[in-house]
């Protein structure tokens, strides 16, 4: 970063701004026909003119970083603001934000540490899907395979691991063992691209797959809908009994 003072090193993070100037990680994926929206966002220093600054307090550290001015365009400083983590959530839901990272105002600088002197937060969307079948594992099940209707036909959008405990999968598997069919409920499977993080579900890893009738819904939380319509970082909340199932769409 040709714009740095001598011997002075930033800490940042690489974003990808969408129309509405929020980062998006779709986008970042596709940092090379996106690259006209990459930014670099600086938010610490941790050297300052040859100046060893991580023993000092966060908010000391944001001076000397206020002091750094970047002409490029694709360099930003980003902004910090002192409030209460209900007004910083309420805020970052407003204007759709992933998440808020909190930090102690008299923090040091400690690479690689977790110390628990600043958190992230992620926001999460959520809806009901249906589960149209499963992969078996530990107590019955490993993921659910989920989706919902469009125009009559039910559309594979996720397998979702997370969220699970040892009791919630017993009591999924037991629900969904009844309604195991031999074929495939979903219209869009299997996939035949290659995903990028390998959430395609393909012919052959459909083989290790368990179809059910597509009776239960499941609420299930997520970071965000991807570009191939799928969802990103899914998380099983827990059965709904009083959606019915024909009736869940795209929120």
């Amino acid at each position: 970063m040709g714009e740095l003072p001598n011997d002075t090193t930033v800490d940042g993070e690489i974003v990808a701004l969408d129309d509405f100037g929020r980062p998006s990680f779709n986008l970042l994926q596709n940092f090379v026909s996106e690259a006209g929206r990459i930014r670099y966002f600086v938010f610490d220093v941790l050297w300052h003119k040859g100046r060893d600054l991580t023993s000092l307090p966060l908010i000391e550290r944001r001076k000397a970083l206020a002091t750094l001015k970047f002409q490029s365009e694709w360099v930003r400083t980003a902004d910090y603001f002192e409030a209460s983590s209900d007004e910083l959530l309420r805020a970052a839901r407003e204007q759709g934000l992933e998440g808020i990272v909190g930090k102690l105002r008299d923090s040091r600088y400690e690479p690689g540490k977790r110390s628990g002197v600043w958190i992230k937060h992620r926001l999460n969307l959520g809806q009901e899907f249906v589960i149209g079948g499963y992969t078996p594992g530990p107590h019955g099940v490993n993921a659910i395979i989920v989706g919902n209707y469009s125009g009559g036909d039910l559309i594979y959008v996720a397998r979702t691991r997370n969220g699970f405990v040892p009791a919630s999968r017993h009591c999924v598997f037991e629900k969904l063992k009844p309604l195991a069919i031999p074929t495939c409920p979903f219209v869009n499977l299997p996939e035949t691209h290659k995903a990028r993080w390998g959430e395609a579900l393909t012919a052959e890893k459909m083989k290790k797959c368990v179809w059910v009738k597509p009776e239960i819904v499941a609420q299930v939380e997520f970071l965000e809908w991807t570009d191939a319509d799928h969802l990103r970082h899914s998380k099983f909340v827990g059965l709904r009994d009083d959606k019915d199932a024909r009736n869940v769409v795209r929120e």
